[in-house]
């Protein structure tokens, strides 16, 4: 499999593109705040065909872009319906100080896809000759999910902002909610195997067998 990205936009928000191979089809995974010319790039420099975008939640540091890359390549995005909203209205997933800051990084808004797909539960989405299972994840924002890809047998899990090398999400902005959050983090979190590799929102690349032995926000203190 193959997996190329960039860190875009003030909050250094993970954007990936995943195909089979280069040369090949591809779906681009949470576009955020610049990410639309690094895609263009990274699209003519591996010789890509994006067939979808995929939003791991509704944020605005993963997705304001996704209409305007969705858009450009005229392919659809797909996002949980518990954050389809912030697609249009991305303050609505913010706390005050942020959705202020926002207004100024954004005074024309965003851009939205004209093509929008839901993913509403667990499920397997077949596209660019990837399976990939959708896995519900909700607490950092109602409609959070992971996005797992087999490649060779080994798990590859994009975790948008779910959990990262050493920490998990927070739960303190609208749509969040930590017990709900603790929840995923004891069910589909620390349910993968310790082979699977995670890719998340922001941050380096990890394995859940490091996390499920050093991310403290795994251990039972925290999920309790």
């Amino acid at each position: 499999m193959f997996v190329t990205g960039a860190a875009c936009g003030p909050l250094a928000a993970n954007c990936y593109l995943v195909a089979v191979d280069e040369g090949q089809e591809c779906v681009i995974i949470d576009p955020g705040m610049g990410a639309a010319p690094v895609v263009s790039s990274l699209v003519n420099k591996h010789k890509l065909t994006p067939v979808a975008v995929l939003a791991t939640h509704g944020h605005f540091d993963h997705v304001t872009d996704a209409g305007t890359v969705a858009n450009q390549y005229g392919i659809p995005l797909w996002i949980h319906s518990g954050d389809r909203h912030l697609l249009a209205n991305p303050q609505a997933g913010l706390g005050e100080d942020f959705a202020g800051w926002l207004d100024v990084m954004l005074p024309d808004g965003v851009s939205t896809p004209a093509r929008v797909e839901t993913v509403d539960g667990h499920q397997t989405l077949d596209l660019a000759g990837l399976t990939i299972t959708v896995i519900p994840a909700p607490g950092h924002t109602r409609g959070s999910v992971l996005y797992e890809i087999d490649d060779d047998g080994t798990p590859v899990v994009f975790t948008g902002d779910v959990v990262f090398a050493g920490s998990v999400g927070r739960t303190d902005m609208p749509g969040g909610d930590s017990g709900t959050m603790s929840s995923t983090l004891r069910g589909p979190v620390l349910s993968l195997p310790d082979a699977a590799h995670i890719l998340p929102g922001h941050g380096p690349a990890s394995v859940i067998a490091h996390e499920r032995a050093s991310n403290p926000y795994l251990r039972a203190p925290f999920l309790n």
